[in-house]
């Protein structure tokens, strides 16, 4: 009977390890599933709110989950007055606070752009950056944003006008997150990467050092021809989420907004902290087929993972994908996460060490039934719940 037992717990050991650890080509047997999905917010003009849009999702140093999105107070359309709506979870998902609305920006004709969160792992705070009058259609200048939560996302502070040291060049964070930097060069530097105004468009990186106190402009990969009105094919890299690799390279995945060379995403890494970003570090990922929206990418144990809607024309066909080489190939074995109509989304994951931290993702995106921008849905991903 001894022998019996050791024997099944040896085997459910194994079986365990089978899941979870590397095989012996190196790439590990990620199955992922989708566990729960829960809708967020729901559009339709019900209330002070039209639509819902620009979904970003963090968790905070304590193991909240943060969902944020604009707020659209009239239409669809990006132009007009916003608010920026939050949803809290204590308990990973399962379930969530009511709305708040964190920022309001009154009755702007060219109001707030979300933006990005990004948290501070040494001193815990929660800090939001977006933009107002990005457009500049029916103001001016220009203003990049931020608003800092130092209590887990309970309460925020007013907003800090950080065009005082970056100036008022329009630039719109994310959308997405930015990160901490956990590796040399450069470790606990805050980096936050965007784009530009339409004219003058193209991927720019805001750094700070003390916190989120000072910031400045780092890396940028300007649009060609800058600072002029665009015409289809040509270079003019867009919306982007960085992530830092486990050797201290920042790799930022850019949309491709005038389709150059390719329908597909750019990539571009920085490998100084994100003071620059040379052009011979620019791939062109055709793999990672686009039609041109923000999409998700995160680092998590070593295994980059991106989603999008995988579609060279429509945004349809939400797609998880994953990479054991840092993105010079991706597994063929990626996942539908919704067929339908789909736009942008954003990822997250608990930096924990436990092994249940260690087996799930979790997404945001926006999903529809007839149009892309109906609803913002959230869901859980287990990366080995395929077994």
């Amino acid at each position: 009977m001894v022998g019996s037992l050791i024997w099944k717990l040896f085997s459910v050991t194994a079986a365990f390890l089978f899941a979870v650890l590397p095989c012996a080509d190196g790439e590990q047997q990620i199955t992922p599933l989708v566990l729960e999905e829960l809708l967020l917010w729901v559009g339709g003009g019900a209330g002070q709110v039209n639509t819902y849009r620009i979904p970003l999702l963090t968790f905070t140093k304590r193991g909240s989950l943060l969902a944020f999105s604009e707020a659209r107070k009239q239409s669809a359309v990006d132009l007009g007055s916003k608010f920026i709506a939050m949803r809290r979870s204590t308990d990973k998902g399962a379930t969530w606070s009511p709305t708040s609305f964190i920022v309001n920006d009154g009755g702007m004709a060219d109001g707030l752009n979300l933006g990005s969160v990004v948290v501070d792992e040494e001193t815990g705070s929660v800090l939001l950056i977006y933009s107002l009058c990005f457009h500049e259609y029916h103001c001016s200048p220009s203003s990049t944003m931020l608003v800092e939560s130092l209590d887990d996302g309970l309460s925020w502070g007013p907003p800090r006008n950080l065009s005082v040291m970056l100036g008022v060049k329009s630039f719109v964070a994310g959308p997405g997150f930015g990160i901490q930097k956990q590796y040399p060069p450069a470790a606990g530097r805050l980096v936050v990467c965007g784009h530009g105004s339409i004219p003058g468009d193209g991927v720019f990186c805001i750094l700070s050092d003390d916190h989120g106190k000072k910031w400045r402009y780092g890396a940028t990969l300007k649009s060609i021809p800058y600072n002029q009105p665009k015409k289809a094919l040509d270079f003019n890299p867009d919306e982007c989420q960085p992530v830092e690799l486990e050797d201290g390279s920042i790799v930022i995945n850019v949309r491709n907004q005038n389709n150059y060379h390719c329908r597909c995403r750019m990539v571009v890494r920085s490998f100084d902290g994100g003071e620059s970003l040379p052009v011979e570090e620019l791939v062109f990922d055709h793999a990672l087929v686009d039609p041109a929206v923000a999409a998700g990418a995160l680092q998590k144990e070593g295994i980059l993972f991106f989603t999008n809607p995988s579609n060279e024309q429509h945004r349809v066909n939400m797609t998880l994908r994953w990479s054991f080489n840092k993105g010079q190939s991706w597994d063929k074995k990626a996942i539908q996460i919704w067929a339908g109509p789909s736009g942008y989304s954003s990822m997250t994951s608990f930096r924990g060490d436990t092994p249940e931290d260690k087996k799930y993702i979790y997404v945001i995106y926006e999903k529809g039934v007839k149009d892309y921008d109906e609803t913002i849905s959230f869901v859980k991903v287990h990366l080995y719940g395929g077994h």
